[in-house]
């Protein structure tokens, strides 16, 4: 929270304003403290030393003058060396005039030591001390008054600020993804926030328009490609049906076809994200994700090649699940060729579960460090155990970030952890987990 409040442009004027404000009126109440102790001191300095003066030239043309004494002043005149009618804190002061502190008090000292005369004159500051002290009070309960002033005033001004910038924020939160966006500029004055809307404005079109471009494209490979991948499945379809067909080419033909519907059923799910779309409908039957998983499995089988590896499926539970089939078909194909990839040996277990399927392998694993990160375009980790083995296994990188996309796009999530044993499970939660 305290970030926030720290990063916001508002609270940066509200701070500014204070800082201003203090500073200026703390200023303000040193110049004048200092002012007004500098002519204080300078007006008794000068007085005292214009009084001693006048007084012992006035003691020279007539020597029987009375010592001037005031409610605030007192005055000594005496022979040089003789001092002692003048009191002990002052007697020893050389010419001039002296700040001096007292058990009485504080006062301030004007002495001339002529050769004829010596004249003290001492002046009691006390009083004036402690109008100094109240003054100084009274300076900090008005710069604490123009802070609080300048808080009031800083906060007002940032909200007239920042309110054009606050609404245009707001409106770019509520554009919808699904709509057309409203220009933005129409709504600001013809100032810097105005011309940020513009931008703004400005890069929305440009966005919308590659958006739509994207969009049409993707439309049309997905529709370029099904015309071939129906020609190819039907032409397999047929092969398949001929009696004089040499036994070593069902095989190959199967797979063919098989390659065929995993196609389109990658086109049709890449379709689906291209378009942001679920490809469902309130009306859309639920699928029976353990009977896809198990087709699934068949069509992934000849994967394994000659490996010692061998898939074992648990899919009893049935678990229905409202998507497209060939969503639900690429997103556990994937998981699954992942688990084939990387597993030189042992058994892939495919499991179904309440809410969940998990493709459990004996392989390598993934580095801790790499977990929150193989779900990233193109991104190739090393195995738990620091190799690089998964890093030298063929393959893109795509397939988890499609994965990933998938589950973001119809609500699933994707759970990636390390067997304790050995091996990877791969767990896809269609109703969320704890």
């Amino acid at each position: 929270m305290s970030r926030l409040i720290r990063h916001r442009l508002r609270s940066r004027i509200v701070f500014s304003m204070l800082l201003f404000g203090t500073l200026l009126s703390a200023l303000f109440a040193i110049s004048a403290l200092l002012l007004q102790d500098y002519v204080t001191d300078e007006l008794i300095s000068d007085t005292l030393s214009e009084e001693v003066d006048q007084y012992l030239r006035q003691l020279r043309v007539d020597p029987t003058s009375a010592e001037p004494f005031y409610s605030r002043i007192e005055g000594y005149v005496t022979r040089p060396g003789q001092a002692e009618i003048v009191p002990i804190d002052f007697r020893d002061l050389p010419s001039g005039v002296h700040q001096v502190t007292t058990a009485n008090g504080e006062f301030r000292a004007a002495v001339r030591k002529a050769d004829d005369f010596w004249v003290f004159l001492t002046y009691d500051v006390s009083s004036n001390q402690q109008i100094t002290r109240q003054l100084l009070i009274a300076m900090v309960a008005v710069v604490l008054v123009f802070s609080l002033l300048s808080l009031l005033l800083g906060q007002w001004s940032a909200g007239r600020v920042m309110r054009p910038v606050s609404n245009l924020a707001d409106r770019v939160r509520n554009m919808s993804t699904s709509t057309k966006p409203q220009p933005l500029a129409a709504h600001f004055a013809n100032d810097e926030v105005g011309e940020l809307a513009q931008a703004l404005d400005h890069y929305v079109e440009q966005l919308r328009d590659r958006a739509e471009r994207d969009q049409a494209f993707n439309a049309d490979v997905s529709h370029e490609l099904r015309t071939p991948l129906a020609v190819i499945i039907g032409a397999t379809e047929l092969l398949q049906g001929m009696q004089d067909l040499p036994e070593k080419a069902h095989p190959r033909l199967l797979r063919i076809a098989r390659a065929a519907r995993q196609t389109v059923d990658i086109t049709t799910a890449l379709l689906y994200l291209a378009r942001a779309e679920r490809g469902v409908t309130t009306e859309s039957n639920a699928r029976d994700v353990s009977a896809i998983a198990a087709d699934v499995v068949q069509q992934y089988r000849p994967l394994l090649g000659s490996k010692p590896l061998q898939i074992a499926t648990d899919l009893a539970v049935e678990l229905n699940v409202i998507a497209p089939e060939s969503v639900l078909a690429v997103t556990i194909g994937n998981l699954l060729g992942n688990a084939i990839r990387y597993s030189p040996s042992g058994t892939i277990r495919v499991i179904s579960a309440p809410g969940r399927i998990e493709i459990q392998d004996q392989g390598p694993g993934i580095s801790e460090a790499d977990l929150p990160y193989v779900f990233d375009r193109h991104y190739r980790g090393a195995d738990k155990d620091g190799n690089g083995s998964r890093v030298s296994q063929p393959g893109s990188g795509l397939g988890l970030a499609i994965v990933k996309r998938l589950a973001s796009l119809y609500g699933w999530d994707i759970e990636l952890k390390n067997i304790p044993a050995g091996g990877l499970s791969a767990t896809i939660w269609f109703y969320g987990h704890s």
